[in-house]
């Protein structure tokens, strides 16, 4: 349940579709949450095949970033959580997953790549020139002009390009949108917001030097092509409406200090968003009697709620009650099987009792999570500290090293699959596990010397 994984985040993500904010910097971090995953994949899947992508092959990043921003690269996608609860339907989400699309289908990320080292020439010539004129002795501005000349011919040279790749992937996102009969006024209503949001900031940005067409522009030129397609006034139900008002109920609970979600949540607000996020809010703030009865209320009127019995078990566990965590973590897990984050989360618990029955049972738990879900590396540590439990030193070396490796720390994971290659059977498919990593590492660390 929005688990946080603080890490540095693929520099090539370098596309990114609304770079508005000028407010403080928050930090970044990579969050994990099941119930948000798989909203997004309900809406991003139709996109993508319509996009000619493989849905399975796109990876979707969830940023806990206030931002409204959304950037891609490669077969990379990451969405911030300020883009979902800026958002007032989940067609305006759909559409700018539909952009991004765009940029994917396009392989917009080498191309820009290309587009930076063809801008940077200029420059360099005129580094050259102006330091060639300086060396015979012309005025000093003179020679510091030529330099400054090039730069400015690179850097339009670079947003022209840029603005020109943004106008394609918008005219790519209407022809998906039509694909899937979805509607382009989502992603011409978040313009609009984001307009909005550029006049009430007081600063108005020099079309010429942004990477992006002007927000206004952009929805001018979708609005024209798109109000005419069938599916023009198609509008989200107000079941799908109502399932994204409880996505961003429980992302400012968790992304926001308790007392800033009472503000946006007051008691006198009785919706079912605002009893979840003060479900959040109460268990983030460690008033675990506050946080059950909010949670009960929303259990005992959607029974069959997957992630209402997560939310239930996360607080139980994370208040020391780990025994009394395994039942709702467990009734998450028959309600929403498909789902390998459920299924570590209640191993987690189990593992947490010490009581020989659970960790055994937990063990083959997350062996089907991580089959399901292979890079999960804390779902490996959790392997790794059941088998240590029950004795099997080699087996949790294996597993720690597997956990490292997904982690991204070669160096460690090479030290544990050792340390495992040497305890197994050879022959055995853990010595196998053990080689492949160990093969792996070396690999890694011969690319980083390169």
């Amino acid at each position: 349940m929005m688990a946080f994984v603080r890490r540095s985040l693929l520099a090539a993500l370098a596309l990114v579709l609304f770079p508005l904010w000028a407010g403080p910097a928050a930090a970044q971090v990579l969050l994990r949450d099941a119930e948000i995953e798989a909203w997004i994949a309900g809406l991003s899947y139709p996109v993508f095949e319509a996009a000619g992508l493989r849905p399975e092959g796109v990876n979707i990043y969830l940023i806990g970033d206030p931002t409204p921003n959304a950037a891609a690269g490669g077969m990379n996608m990451l969405i911030h959580t300020g883009l979902i609860t800026l958002a007032d339907t989940p067609n305006q989400v759909e559409g700018v997953i539909a952009h991004e699309a765009g940029h994917i289908a396009g392989g917009h990320s080498a191309r820009t790549a290309e587009a930076i080292a063809a801008a940077s020439r200029p420059a360099m010539l005129s580094l050259v020139l102006g330091a060639a004129l300086l060396v015979v002795g012309a005025p000093p501005e003179l020679g510091l002009s030529a330099i400054g000349a090039g730069q400015q011919v690179a850097q339009q040279s670079f947003l022209s390009y840029s603005r020109g790749q943004e106008s394609a992937a918008d005219q790519a996102a209407v022809t998906y949108l039509e694909t899937v009969g979805s509607s382009s006024q989502g992603l011409v209503q978040f313009f609009d917001k984001l307009q909005n949001r550029q006049l009430i900031s007081g600063r108005q940005p020099i079309p010429y030097l942004q990477t992006h067409p002007l927000a206004l522009q952009r929805s001018n030129v979708i609005r024209s092509r798109a109000s005419t397609s069938e599916f023009w006034d198609v509008e989200n139900t107000d079941a799908e409406i109502f399932e994204l008002d409880m996505i961003k109920a429980k992302i400012v609970g968790f992304m926001n200090e308790p007392h800033v979600t009472h503000r946006v949540y007051p008691l006198t607000d009785q919706s079912d968003p605002a009893r979840y996020a003060r479900a959040v809010a109460y268990y983030r703030a460690s008033d675990l009697e506050a946080a059950s009865r909010e949670i009960d209320r929303l259990i005992a009127d959607y029974p069959n709620n997957p992630y209402f019995h997560e939310l239930k078990g996360q607080m139980l566990f994370e208040h020391g009650r780990p025994l009394e965590a395994i039942d709702p973590h467990r009734r998450s897990t028959e309600l929403a099987p498909q789902f390998a984050l459920l299924k570590i989360n209640l191993s987690r618990a189990l593992v947490s009792t010490e009581d020989k029955d659970h960790v055994s049972e937990a063990i083959d738990i997350l062996d089907e999570a991580l089959r399901m879900e292979r890079g999960n590396a804390f779902g490996w540590t959790e392997l790794a500290r059941a088998h240590a439990l029950e004795g099997n030193n080699d087996l949790a070396a294996l597993a720690q090293a597997e956990a490292y490796y997904h982690y991204g720390n070669s160096r460690e994971a090479l030290r544990f699959a050792l340390r495992a290659r040497d305890d197994l059977t050879p022959g055995t498919p853990e010595h196998q596990q053990a080689l492949d990593i160990i093969v792996a590492t070396a690999e890694n660390a011969q690319r980083q010397r390169r």
